[in-house]
Protein backbone atom coordinates (compact mmCIF):
# COMPACT_ATOMS: atom_id res chain seq x y z
CA UNK A 1 0.00 0.00 0.00
CA UNK A 2 1.37 3.43 -0.88
CA UNK A 3 2.27 6.10 1.63
CA UNK A 4 1.09 9.70 1.36
CA UNK A 5 3.86 11.94 0.02
CA UNK A 6 4.29 15.57 -0.97
CA UNK A 7 2.24 16.36 -4.08
CA UNK A 8 -0.44 13.73 -3.38
CA UNK A 9 -4.08 14.77 -3.05
CA UNK A 10 -5.35 13.25 0.19
CA UNK A 11 -8.64 13.10 2.10
CA UNK A 12 -8.70 12.83 5.86
CA UNK A 13 -11.11 12.81 8.76
CA UNK A 14 -9.88 14.69 11.81
CA UNK A 15 -10.77 16.11 15.20
CA UNK A 16 -8.78 19.03 16.59
CA UNK A 17 -8.52 19.81 20.30
CA UNK A 18 -6.54 22.16 22.52
CA UNK A 19 -4.29 20.81 25.30
CA UNK A 20 -7.01 21.29 27.93
CA UNK A 21 -9.40 19.20 25.81
CA UNK A 22 -11.58 21.85 24.12
CA UNK A 23 -12.56 20.72 20.61
CA UNK A 24 -12.10 23.51 18.06
CA UNK A 25 -12.88 21.65 14.83
CA UNK A 26 -13.85 18.26 13.43
CA UNK A 27 -14.84 16.67 10.14
CA UNK A 28 -17.26 14.33 11.94
CA UNK A 29 -20.58 14.28 10.11
CA UNK A 30 -19.06 16.05 7.09
CA UNK A 31 -17.17 15.07 3.99
CA UNK A 32 -13.48 14.33 4.65
CA UNK A 33 -11.08 17.26 4.29
CA UNK A 34 -9.23 17.13 0.98
CA UNK A 35 -5.93 18.91 0.28
CA UNK A 36 -2.71 18.56 -1.68
CA UNK A 37 0.07 17.42 0.63
CA UNK A 38 2.97 19.89 0.85
CA UNK A 39 1.13 22.70 -0.98
CA UNK A 40 0.61 25.01 2.01
CA UNK A 41 -3.18 24.50 2.07
CA UNK A 42 -3.02 23.35 5.71
CA UNK A 43 -0.76 24.28 8.63
CA UNK A 44 2.80 22.91 8.31
CA UNK A 45 2.50 20.47 11.23
CA UNK A 46 -0.61 18.93 9.68
CA UNK A 47 1.24 18.28 6.40
CA UNK A 48 4.08 16.64 8.34
CA UNK A 49 1.64 14.46 10.31
CA UNK A 50 -0.15 13.08 7.23
CA UNK A 51 3.04 12.45 5.22
CA UNK A 52 3.95 8.77 5.37
CA UNK A 53 0.47 7.57 6.40
CA UNK A 54 -1.28 4.85 4.37
CA UNK A 55 -5.02 4.66 3.63
CA UNK A 56 -6.84 3.47 6.76
CA UNK A 57 -4.09 4.64 9.14
CA UNK A 58 -5.10 6.67 12.19
CA UNK A 59 -2.84 8.65 14.47
CA UNK A 60 -2.88 11.31 17.17
CA UNK A 61 -0.42 14.20 16.96
CA UNK A 62 0.45 17.30 18.97
CA UNK A 63 1.45 20.24 16.78
CA UNK A 64 3.36 23.04 18.55
CA UNK A 65 2.24 26.63 17.87
CA UNK A 66 5.29 27.22 15.66
CA UNK A 67 4.04 24.53 13.22
CA UNK A 68 0.40 25.61 13.55
CA UNK A 69 -0.71 29.27 13.46
CA UNK A 70 2.51 30.66 14.92
CA UNK A 71 3.10 32.54 18.16
CA UNK A 72 0.68 35.16 19.43
CA UNK A 73 2.01 38.51 18.17
CA UNK A 74 1.42 41.36 20.66
CA UNK A 75 1.91 43.92 17.86
CA UNK A 76 -1.33 42.67 16.29
CA UNK A 77 -3.31 43.79 19.36
CA UNK A 78 -4.27 47.44 19.09
CA UNK A 79 -6.41 50.02 20.82
CA UNK A 80 -8.73 51.89 18.46
CA UNK A 81 -10.62 55.10 19.33
CA UNK A 82 -14.39 54.57 19.19
CA UNK A 83 -14.55 57.71 17.04
CA UNK A 84 -12.84 55.70 14.27
CA UNK A 85 -15.74 53.23 14.16
CA UNK A 86 -18.89 53.64 12.06
CA UNK A 87 -21.63 55.46 14.00
CA UNK A 88 -24.05 52.54 13.64
CA UNK A 89 -21.61 49.97 15.10
CA UNK A 90 -22.02 48.87 18.72
CA UNK A 91 -18.86 46.89 19.49
CA UNK A 92 -19.03 43.86 21.79
CA UNK A 93 -16.30 41.57 23.12
CA UNK A 94 -15.89 38.62 20.74
CA UNK A 95 -17.32 40.51 17.75
CA UNK A 96 -15.47 40.03 14.48
CA UNK A 97 -14.48 43.12 12.49
CA UNK A 98 -12.60 43.73 9.28
CA UNK A 99 -10.22 46.61 8.64
CA UNK A 100 -8.40 47.64 5.50
CA UNK A 101 -4.73 48.52 5.86
CA UNK A 102 -2.87 51.24 3.94
CA UNK A 103 -1.77 48.61 1.41
CA UNK A 104 -5.40 47.67 0.73
CA UNK A 105 -5.09 44.30 2.47
CA UNK A 106 -8.10 43.28 4.60
CA UNK A 107 -7.40 42.19 8.20
CA UNK A 108 -9.79 40.11 10.28
CA UNK A 109 -9.97 41.37 13.86
CA UNK A 110 -11.70 40.27 17.06
CA UNK A 111 -12.83 42.79 19.68
CA UNK A 112 -11.18 41.85 22.99
CA UNK A 113 -12.29 44.78 25.17
CA UNK A 114 -14.72 47.69 24.97
CA UNK A 115 -14.20 50.91 26.92
CA UNK A 116 -16.05 54.26 26.82
CA UNK A 117 -13.55 55.95 24.48
CA UNK A 118 -11.85 53.01 22.77
CA UNK A 119 -11.92 49.32 21.89
CA UNK A 120 -9.10 46.79 21.76
CA UNK A 121 -8.87 44.50 18.73
CA UNK A 122 -6.70 41.43 18.09
CA UNK A 123 -5.58 40.58 14.54
CA UNK A 124 -3.98 37.25 15.48
CA UNK A 125 -5.55 33.99 14.30
CA UNK A 126 -7.74 32.73 17.19
CA UNK A 127 -5.47 29.67 17.55
CA UNK A 128 -2.16 31.61 17.41
CA UNK A 129 0.14 30.75 20.29
CA UNK A 130 -1.58 27.43 20.99
CA UNK A 131 -0.42 23.86 20.53
CA UNK A 132 -3.00 21.83 18.63
CA UNK A 133 -3.89 18.16 19.00
CA UNK A 134 -5.35 16.21 16.09
CA UNK A 135 -6.77 12.71 15.72
CA UNK A 136 -6.29 11.98 12.01
CA UNK A 137 -7.54 9.15 9.79
CA UNK A 138 -6.30 8.95 6.18
CA UNK A 139 -9.31 8.13 3.99
CA UNK A 140 -7.78 8.28 0.50
CA UNK A 141 -4.76 9.16 -1.61
CA UNK A 142 -5.41 10.31 -5.18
Amino acid sequence: MSQAKSGDSVKIHYTGTLDEGTQFDSSAGREPLGFKLGSGQVIPGFDKAVEGMTVGDSKSVNIPAEDAYGPHNAEMVQEVPRSALPDDLTPEVGMGLQAQGPDGQVANLVVTSVEDESITVDGNHPLAGKALNFDIELVSID
